[in-house]
């Protein structure tokens, strides 16, 4: 089972996620600051962070700009804040979910098997054996059994949802997908309000693999349609 990081400066609210993380049989770690929780991922196995955004001695937003250069776990962002801009700046900073306090125990749960799912898909937790799968479009390639993303034979390191978002519009190149078809097959829940979502993972990916991401090579834009990936 996963092994979860919960960083959050209220200690009740820490206890009271911990609770029902237990009780799905995950192994919760608990961190009460930023630099707290950095030091954890570099000693403990973790597969998910759960980070609030205002704490003492390294906030969130910083905590997880310095964790997304070592590590691609998902990370779900907590915060009071509910506006558009706060949300963007969560998905900006390398997150992968956003949930607003206050929450839904119960959704939140739903949320970190959600992102779990796909890090597993990820390979990062447990193995399988699958056919050897390739997907090729021009110089950009992806294994989607080793999980390696190339571009000119140069690694691309992408999070979990990147990755899954780039997997799906190469696997079915020439295909365009509106965002609410992007959201809805990689969330796997309805698409209400998810234009900045999607659009800000688009955008990240771009200026990963793109030598230009405002005159893409492979993740182009069908303007007022959606997303799509050309054969190559």
């Amino acid at each position: 089972m996963a092994n979860i990081l919960v960083c959050d400066d209220d200690k009740a609210i820490v206890e009271a996620i911990e609770i029902y993380l237990m009780q799905e049989g995950y192994r919760v770690f608990k961190a009460y600051d930023g630099i707290a929780a950095m030091h954890l991922l570099d000693t403990e196995e973790i597969h998910l962070l759960i980070m609030d955004v205002m704490m003492p001695k390294l906030d969130g937003i910083h905590a997880t700009l310095q964790i997304r250069e070592k590590h691609s776990i998902p990370i779900i962002i907590l915060s009071a804040k509910s506006e558009d801009a706060d949300k963007i700046l969560g998905l900006n900073i390398g997150a992968d979910d956003y949930v607003t306090k206050p929450f839904n125990p119960l959704e939140l749960t739903a949320r970190v098997k959600s992102q779990l799912r796909r890090y597993t898909k990820l390979g990062s937790i447990g193995s399988g054996e699958e056919a050897d799968q390739v997907y090729r479009s021009g110089g950009l390639v992806m294994n989607d059994v080793t999980k390696e993303v190339t571009v000119d034979d140069e690694p691309v390191k992408l999070t979990p949802i990147e990755y899954n978002i780039l997997l799906l519009l190469v696997k079915n190149q020439g295909k365009v997908f509106s965002i609410s078809q992007i959201y809805e097959n990689i969330w796997n829940e309805e698409a209400i309000g998810a234009d900045n979502t999607v659009a800000v993972h688009i955008r990240h990916i771009r200026e990963k693999i793109e030598i230009n991401p405002k005159e893409p090579r492979y993740l182009k834009v069908v303007w007022g349609v959606g997303y799509k990936v050309d054969k190559q």
